[in-house]
């Protein structure tokens, strides 16, 4: 059964991918400029030039992770109080 997904995970889906577009952007870019310079000055350029992606895909996992956390939580409360209830149901 699938899930439906809330609009708050949506946008953060929507932002990941856009961050990875930004590394790959980034990556692209400051390799072809930093080439002609030779290839590993290019390959450490490229590097620098994904970093501030990586930053923003880590930042959004991040953000995707407690998104989970919070409904794990909120799933195991839900159980914790049915169990309460039919405990003191019981004595």
């Amino acid at each position: 059964m699938l899930k439906k997904r809330s609009a708050y995970e949506r946008l953060i889906s929507l932002l990941q991918g856009a961050s990875w577009a930004l590394v790959v952007v980034g990556a692209t870019t400051f390799f072809s400029i930093l080439y002609p310079f030779g290839l590993f000055t290019a390959l450490i350029g490229a590097f620098m030039g994904s970093l501030g992606g990586l930053f923003f895909v880590i930042v959004f996992e991040i953000a995707h992770q407690q998104s989970e956390k919070l409904e794990e939580m909120k799933k195991q409360t839900k159980l914790l109080e049915k169990l309460a209830d039919e405990k003191l149901l019981n004595n």
